[in-house]
Order: structure tokens, then C-alpha cells, then sequence
């Protein structure tokens, strides 16, 4: 121990006891005369700093120890729980308790003193454990599922990198990487001038960029002298579309009154020339359109809005086309399914969601825009002069973090190009070719069983269909079959849920009585999955 202490004395105690709790690195805790002053009660400032504390506070060597075992015990935890048995389909999707109980359960109370390293491997074992397993073949809730290795692994480094992606200077690797992979998305999309983009929190997030950047191309002078004699400005969007364009209206001022919805078909998609009338609507209104959000692949029912009309409507009333591809955004990367999003190219701006059907790991969220006059850039900067100096040494064109309303931010595109890297765009093409494939199998069996009806063909993953009990088979359509069907799928949802055996969403849409959602995503799943679910939900919900 490099001091005169034997194991006898009682300060040799204090001092393996001082060491221990501050995680010395390679058996370097405080030396002795620390230990010492600290004993004494030293108070001068300048003794304490030659001793190596200030206030009680050890300075010499490092207070965390990031090498030693702990790391390494966690990390088989996670292989064992969180990777091995969260993929097996033998296992659990969920091992359900009320809130009451699992806050029994994980002894959520934070307290004065820490923990032994054997109890925290058991407090992630426990998280582990009580965590609903996404990875798992028969989980069909979300709009993501499944385990993606490479992503995973472009995670752990991430977080273990833990860096943030505003200037190259502290993200060298991670800011080429996110260049290289928005410049192949914008050729994904087929902006063939090019364009520009950033990595973000989420879908959300991508389509308020989408907002405020149709804004300020409408208005740049608002970015400083704001909204106080602005003209009422309106948005549309389809009856359909995702509820994040009403709250970004909400946090950008605009008011969610001045998002216009526009009827959809009975398939979900928004009608170019409904969309036409609520234009002149909003004319007549006196108010000002500025944008069109249209959206490639709704979340019920995977409806893709018919872009290339909807971008000569825009383009006869100069606004701002945005497509919300989050979940749509996939089929892109396929020959066969990418017709899905024709007329793509002349939007303005996208958000793609590569978290979702191409399965990186949580989250990997694009936000995408054919402009390339430095937009995002102009209209989020604060030029903040203790990141962004113009005056490095290097290049600060790939300092990128003023295009973004975040400070701190994640390098998410690791994970989608270290993926890209290992698969390459074949395999993600086929990754798409067979969700939709498993969806077309699912479909023909739901038609082929007894019980079970489809409110429409899917046009792409998402299944939205009813179970009918033997009970209720014989009922005529209207009021009382609807009003008795209504409760089933809640019942079935409970008992799948507190069994473990599969996950899958249901909800209500306008008048329709709850009906199941189910996503296909995963390439874990196979056809006995599926087989599976439409059995389990028959064995859940045939005595009701």
C-alpha cells in the first residue's frame, strides 16, 4: 500500500475503508499524509492541498474507478438478461406487477449512503427483469421491436465515449459519420442536388424542425422580433397524421386552432383535393398557409398520403412540404415498396425514423432538407462563442451543432452507419421485403380464421383487426355487437399482459369499437410467431 500501516492499526482500516468507497484506480487511494492531515483535522488551506484534500475532500487520484470489475459483472447481467433471454422466445415478454407492488419491489428510495456492488448488479438485474422486453419475437406494440446487434453495440460505445455532437473538436469520428450517413438518406430520398439534415430525439422533434424552418423560410425576420404582428399563420395535415404537429404548433406559438385537418379516405390517406378547399378556406379566413405535413405511413393504419399530388398543390400555393416518414421511411431502402413514397424527391423537407422498420437501436431519429443554403443552420444559430469560434485551427464548416435548437446531443447516426457498414443496403432492403411479407402472411390468416376480421388491407405493417368471441358471432351488426366488442380487446390485453406471452396495442378509431394494432418489424419473428399470436388471442378471449 506504499505506506508504513499494517493491518493492525486502526487507521490502516480508515484508510482501506476511504479507499475502497472512493474506487482508488489500481490500488492509488489518497496517500498517507492525506490520511493523516485528515485525521489531525488540519485546517490550513495550503497544508491541505500538499496533503492532497480540501475540506475533507481527497484530491489526489481519481474518485471513480471505470476499469475494475464492476463494469465487466454488469455487462454479462446485460448479455445474460437484457440480450440472451429478452430474445427468447421461451421467455416472457413481461413479467407484470401493479405500481404498487414494483415499487415494493425495486426499493425506489434514494438515500445518504450507497450501495454494495453485488446489490447493484442485482438492482440491474431487477430493471432488467420488470422492463417490458421489446426484443422479444413476440412483442408487436410499437412502432420498433426487436434486438439489432451492430446498433447495440454502436450504443454501449456511445455511451461509453460520452461525448456530445455539436463541434468536431469533441466528436471528430462521430460528426464524419453523420455527414456520411445524411448524405446517403438524401440520396435515398433522391435529391439529387444534394441537401442537409441532422440526428434529433425522435420523430416529434423532426417534424417541429419541419415546422420552424417552413417559418422562418416564410418570415426570417420572426427569429428576432417574433410573433407579436405576425399575420395568422395555419398549417394542414391530415385527419391522420401524428398528434406531434398539433403540439408543435402549440410550442412554436402558432396555436393548435390554426392546424387545419384534412379529410383522409376511408384508407387513411389525406385528399389532395379536400386539401385544395382548406387552402382557399384558410385564404378566405384571412389567415396565411405555410405549410403541408403529409404523412408516409400513418400509425394506425400504415397509410402513405399521396405525396405527388399533394406537392402540386403545394407548389401551386408556394408552401412548405414536409413528409413524415418516421414509420414509412423504410420502404425507401426497397425496390419493391418504394413506390409507396413517389414523389418524395420534390418535398422540401423528411423525417425518417431508421429506429423503427430498419430496427437501429433506440433512439435514431433524421430530421432531412433539400435546402442547401445553410437554412438549419441560419435558422437555429446562436452562434455561442465558447463552441462555435471562428477562428480554430481546423475547418469549422463541420462544427454542425448551431443547425440544431440542442445544446447536448447524442451521435444517434453511429448507430445506423456502424449497422449500414455491417449490413449493407441489401440486407436492409430485405429487412423491409420481409416485415412486409410476414404483415401480407399475417393478413391471409386472419382471413382464413374464424373470429377474426380485418377493418381493411393492410397497405403496409400495421394489421388492424377484431376478435369476435363464439358469443358474439351470432349478434347482427350495429349497436349491441359494437358496444359488447368494444370490451373485449382491453380483456385479452390484460390477461396477455399479466401472462406474459406476447404484446400487442389496441385502441378505438372515430366510431369503430377497439380493435388490435399489431406492427410486424422484427426479421426475429417467424411464421410460428405469428401463428401464435392469432391462437394466444382465441385462447385469451374465447370464454367472453
Amino acid at each position: 500500500m506504499g505506506n508504513s500501516m499494517t493491518s493492525d492499526s486502526p487507521a490502516c482500516g480508515v484508510y482501506i475503508q476511504a479507499s475502497h468507497r472512493m474506487g482508488a484506480v489500481n490500488g492509488r487511494g489518497p496517500n498517507t499524509a492525506s490520511m493523516e492531515t485528515h485525521m489531525n483535522g488540519e485546517t490550513s488551506y495550503e497544508g491541505s492541498v500538499k496533503s492532497g484534500k480540501d475540506g475533507g475532500v481527497f484530491l489526489n487520484g481519481a474518485t471513480v474507478d471505470p476499469v475494475e470489475g464492476f463494469i465487466r459483472q454488469a455487462m454479462e447481467v446485460i448479455l445474460d438478461e437484457a440480450v440472451r433471454k429478452a430474445t427468447d422466445v421461451n421467455e416472457k415478454v413481461c413479467e407484470w406487477r401493479s405500481p404498487e407492488q414494483l415499487k415494493e419491489l425495486l426499493d425506489l428510495e434514494l438515500k445518504d449512503e450507497g450501495e454494495s456492488e453485488s446489490k447493484i448488479l442485482q438492482r440491474c438485474r431487477e430493471a432488467i427483469r420488470y422492463s417490458v422486453k421489446t426484443s422479444h419475437p413476440r412483442f408487436f406494440n410499437q412502432l420498433f421491436a426487436g434486438l439489432e446487434p451492430y446498433s447495440t453495440v454502436a450504443s454501449f460505445i456511445i455511451e461509453s465515449i460520452k461525448t456530445s455532437l455539436y463541434t468536431y473538436e469533441v466528436a471528430p469520428v462521430f460528426t464524419l459519420m453523420e455527414n456520411a450517413v445524411l448524405r446517403k438518406m438524401i440520396e435515398t430520398i433522391g435529391w439529387e442536388e444534394g441537401g442537409d439534415g441532422i440526428f434529433n430525439p425522435g420523430g416529434s422533434m423532426s417534424n417541429m424542425y419541419a415546422m420552424n424552418l417552413a417559418r422562418y423560410r416564410y418570415c426570417p425576420d420572426w427569429k428576432e422580433v417574433g410573433l407579436y404582428s405576425a399575420p395568422r399563420l395555419v398549417v394542414f395535415t391530415s385527419q391522420e397524421s401524428h398528434y406531434s404537429i398539433s403540439k408543435a404548433a402549440a410550442l412554436m406559438g402558432l396555436g393548435t386552432k390554426n392546424v387545419y385537418m384534412v379529410p383522409s379516405d376511408q384508407r387513411g390517406k389525406m385528399i389532395p383535393s379536400a386539401l385544395e378547399e382548406r387552402i382557399q378556406l384558410a385564404k378566405r379566413e384571412g389567415a396565411v398557409p405555410f405549410m403541408v405535413n403529409a404523412t408516409a405511413g400513418t400509425t394506425v393504419f400504415g397509410a402513405f398520403d399521396p405525396i405527388e399530388e399533394i406537392a402540386s398543390v403545394c407548389e401551386k400555393h408556394n408552401l412548405w412540404l414536409h413528409v413524415d416518414a418516421c414509420w414509412g421511411g423504410a420502404a425507401l431502402m426497397s425496390k419493391k415498396h418504394k413506390h409507396l413514397l413517389k414523389g418524395i424527391h420534390r418535398v422540401h423537407s423528411v423525417s425518417w425514423n431508421p429506429h423503427k422498420m430498419l430496427m437501429a437501436s433506440l433512439q435514431c431519429s433524421a430530421f432531412l432538407v433539400r435546402d442547401k443554403t445553410s437554412l438549419l443552420q441560419r435558422c437555429h444559430s446562436a452562434r455561442a462563442s465558447y463552441l462555435f469560434q471562428q477562428d480554430k485551427f481546423y475547418d469549422v464548416s463541420y462544427d454542425t451543432g448551431d443547425k440544431s435548437v440542442q445544446c447536448s446531443r447524442k451521435p444517434d447516426a453511429f448507430k445506423l452507419w456502424l449497422m449500414w457498414k455491417a449490413l449493407g443496403s441489401r440486407e436492409l432492403e430485405q429487412r423491409v421485403d420481409r416485415a412486409l411479407a410476414m404483415a401480407r402472411y399475417l393478413t391471409q390468416e386472419i382471413k382464413k380464421r374464424d373470429g377474426f376480421q380485418l377493418l381493411m388491407e393492410p397497405e403496409f405493417a400495421n394489421m388492424c383487426f377484431w376478435y369476435i368471441p363464439p358469443s358474439l358471432r351470432k349478434l347482427p351488426e350495429g349497436p349491441e355487437l359494437w358496444t359488447k366488442l368494444h370490451a373485449v380487446a382491453p380483456v385479452i390485453k390484460e390477461r396477455m399482459m399479466k401472462t406474459g406471452s406476447m404484446m400487442i396495442g389496441y385502441q378505438t378509431h372515430g366510431d369503430k369499437p377497439n380493435f388490435f394494432r399489431m406492427v410486424v418489424i422484427s426479421p426475429q419473428v417467424s411464421r410460428q410467431d405469428l401463428d401464435f399470436v392469432l391462437e394466444e388471442i382465441h385462447h385469451l378471449g374465447q370464454d367472453l
